[in-house]
This record gives C-alpha cells, structure tokens and sequence, in this order.
C-alpha cells in the first residue's frame, strides 16, 4: 500500500511541472512594426495670464501650443482658471461673453476690442486684460481697452 501512495503522490506533484512545460510559448524573433516616430515636434510656449487671488493680481503660466501671440493669450484669459488654478483660490473677474478679442497693435499702443461693453468691466477685470496684453511677447505697452463703443484707457499695466 505504501508503494501505490508514493506513487500518486509522485503524479500528483508532477501534474503542474507536465502542465507548465507544455503550455506552448515558442521563443521568436524581433516582430517588425515599422519605423520608429518622427518628424516636428509641436512647441509649447509659455504664457502668462493675469487672474485674480485675494482680489489682487495674480500671475499664472500656462503652456500652449497655439503660441504666444497676445490673443491666444486674452482667449485663454476670457476661459477663466482652469479647475486646479481655482483650487488654488484663483478666479477671474472677466466676463465669459468678453471674448472673443481682437488687438491693433501701434509703436508702444495696444487696442484690445471686446466683445461686451468696456464701460461694464470692474477696474480689476480692465487691469487684467491691459497687463495679460501689454506682456506678451514680453513687450510692454499702453493699452486702450474698447467695446460697444466704449473705450478706458489707455493704461499701463500696474504691477
């Protein structure tokens, strides 16, 4: 009896070797999938916005793919802070329907044109707009805010 329980056990404990050893993964070679990435990669620029924390000017840098140019800047301006900016505390006192906006650049002028009335904007909302606008491309300038026929400025910004 003692010989046939050494015996079953002996399969028994065999069986996942058997198993394992057969289960038919072949070794191959490298599988060809074609040429690896290339070409441009698209830049990021930085770009800085100026919101509102604690009802004061607040700075904060965004990456964009879209450039520099001042009315990429007043567009990402006009979306407000993003959900972790506004975790942060940070807000805006822009209008949404303030944009789109256009800007005239002049030697050392900028006129920035909203879509809503310039004469409803808070002083807070017209300083963000004349520094995000005065700074890109890191140019300062004077800035004349108009919209609906309105105009303030022109200003600087007041850092």
């Amino acid at each position: 009896m003692k010989a046939w329980l050494a015996r079953l056990v002996l399969a028994v404990g065999l069986v996942p070797f058997v198993a394992v050893a057969g289960c038919g993964v072949q070794p191959s070679d490298a599988i060809p999938v074609g040429a690896p990435p290339s070409g441009p990669v698209a830049p990021t620029w930085k770009i800085t916005l100026y919101l509102v924390k604690d009802g004061r000017l607040s700075t904060v840098t965004r990456r964009s793919a879209r450039g520099p140019a001042r009315t990429n800047a007043l567009m990402l301006l006009a979306e407000g802070p993003t959900p972790s900016e506004q975790a942060r505390g940070i807000t805006t006192d822009i209008p949404r329907d303030a944009g789109p906006f256009s800007v005239a650049v002049k030697p050392g002028h900028l006129v920035v044109t909203l879509s809503t009335p310039a004469g409803e904007l808070s002083a807070l909302a017209v300083d963000q707009i004349v520094c995000t606008a005065a700074l890109v491309p890191e140019n300062p300038a004077q800035v004349t805010v108009l919209g609906a026929g309105q105009s303030i400025g022109p200003r600087e910004c007041p850092r």
